[in-house]
């Protein structure tokens, strides 16, 4: 008689394996109550947007009262907007000079806004974590690393550590650098305030300066120690520290991770390119170079390519800037500085992986690839998608733009490309923009700030795999 009770049995192959039994059971039906579950990269998206944009209007708050003002009267809600808007995605665009408008207090606030927004509101909120002894849970971690740009999970709190300590010492090194300086021309109190002003604003590509008239770095244009100290807080902060940590684990480039050295390189390639072709194309003109001596043309036009990738301070009148340098410069702002940085724009690492593509399909190979190593698929996509959704964004608003504003096409372009790029170059439109144009660009700011990063998390959560492919046709290209 069967046994009711006993499983029945089935028998099991494998090759190479002696027969053997296991028993076939029925399927168990777990009944799993109806709760939403919420993945951690759409929980990461809501985290960047709420956050920055709360640190934005906090900071547009506490600027609108009159103590923030040098006249001690409440500041228009909309400038106060775009203040805070500017100092949060560390970009540097102006309606009201920094010095001039704002007190003591407000300029603090200033400061702190950058800073905040150039740490990351993710890497901000984890400091003040530790700070108060609290618990970083996984879901913190999986935030920490996406907005510094890691896969990994661990050892990410001790990388934001390393990450404070990073920014805090090159800030402090070259607000060192500046007191030498500032000290000797604005007293040692004012001078200290403006070194570490202007130091914090460097590093984390924010170009907001408190030198007045809204002249930013134009007074010391021949001034070594200061172009050069901005300018190499401006690359460090352009670099990130993810990158300067790979360099110093590795113990070299040569052995560092594909990433770096594409940032490296393409860095390196842009600084280079963007020096040449300024100090070429502005050689002679009056207005920018043309009455400097030959050394101070070589710095200028380095500073310009330096700060044109993502900063925003200058050292020469960007509006005399003729057309052809104008256009090189709008392409250096769109590109921007390393994943993860302070940096804005659609990045070089994006870059690094767009040119060998294009390179490698041109000459007919099937897996782009550098350095022996293949991309992966889906970042080439990503990175093509990138490009193509941030072109789309920059027409639409310059076609805004040129709606609302009665400038030439090339200055609303330029005025453009620098809101997405969070550079904060200008060619002296943006306190004459209208009400309309004000917020357009604040909102391009911020879309320039977490949009790229946001397109790529969006992308990468979207994505599903499938147990099936469709069959391929060819579409006449060409």
């Amino acid at each position: 008689m069967k046994d009711n009770n006993q499983p029945e049995l089935s028998y099991l192959h494998r090759p190479g394996d002696r027969r053997f039994r296991v028993p076939r059971t029925k399927p168990l039906h777990i009944t799993i109550p109806n709760i939403p579950i919420v993945k951690p990269r759409t929980v990461s998206l809501i985290s960047f947007v709420y956050g920055f944009a709360a640190m934005i209007i906090i900071g547009a708050v506490l600027l609108l009262f009159p103590f923030s003002s040098k006249a001690g009267v409440w500041t228009a809600p909309v400038d106060c907007l775009f203040t805070s808007t500017s100092a949060v995605c560390v970009t540097g665009l102006t309606v009201v000079d920094t010095f001039d408008h704002w007190s003591s207090i407000g300029q603090l606030i200033i400061l702190l806004l950058i800073q905040l927004g150039g740490l990351g509101f993710m890497t901000s909120t984890i400091i003040l974590m530790m700070a108060t002894g609290r618990r970083i849970g996984l879901r913190d971690r999986i935030l920490i690393g996406e907005s510094i740009g890691v896969s990994r999970l661990g050892g990410l709190v001790k990388l934001t550590r390393d990450i404070l300590f990073f920014t805090l010492s090159a800030e402090l090194v070259g607000a060192i650098l500046f007191y030498l300086r500032f000290s000797s021309q604005y007293g040692w109190i004012s001078g200290i305030w403006k070194a570490v002003f202007q130091s914090v604003s460097a590093f984390n590509n924010a170009g907001l300066d408190i030198f007045g008239g809204f002249r930013s770095l134009t007074g010391y244009s021949g001034d070594y120690l200061v172009i050069l100290t901005t300018a190499a807080l401006i690359i460090l902060g352009g670099l990130g520290f993810v990158v300067i940590d790979n360099i110093l684990q590795a113990k070299g480039i040569k052995r560092s991770t594909i990433d770096t050295k594409l940032v490296l390189i393409v860095t390196v390639l842009l600084l280079t390119l963007g020096t040449l072709v300024i100090l070429v194309s502005e050689f002679s003109n009056p207005r920018t170079l043309g009455n400097m001596p030959i050394l101070e043309k070589i710095l200028n036009a380095f500073f310009q390519s330096v700060t044109s990738r993502t900063a925003g301070f200058n050292s020469i009148n960007t509006g005399a800037l003729n057309i052809f340098s104008l256009f090189f410069v709008v392409i250096l702002m769109f590109i921007g500085g390393a994943s993860g940085s302070t940096a804005g724009g659609i990045k070089v690492n994006t870059v690094g992986i767009i040119l060998p593509t294009l390179w490698d399909t041109l000459r007919g190979k099937e897996h782009p690839g550098i350095f022996g190593r293949e991309f992966p698929l889906q970042q080439i996509f990503r990175s093509m998608a990138l490009l193509v959704v941030s072109l789309g964004l920059v027409i639409v608003v310059f076609l805004l733009l040129t709606e609302t504003e009665t400038f030439t096409s090339i200055r609303i372009l330029f005025e453009t490309v620098s809101a997405f790029g969070t550079v904060g170059l200008s060619t002296g439109i943006t306190p004459e923009l209208s009400t309309a144009g004000r917020l357009i660009l604040a909102v391009m700011m911020f879309v320039g700030r977490l949009g790229p990063l946001t397109l790529i998390m969006a992308l990468a959560g979207a994505q599903r795999s499938r147990g099936y492919r469709f069959p391929q046709e060819s579409v006449r290209i060409g």
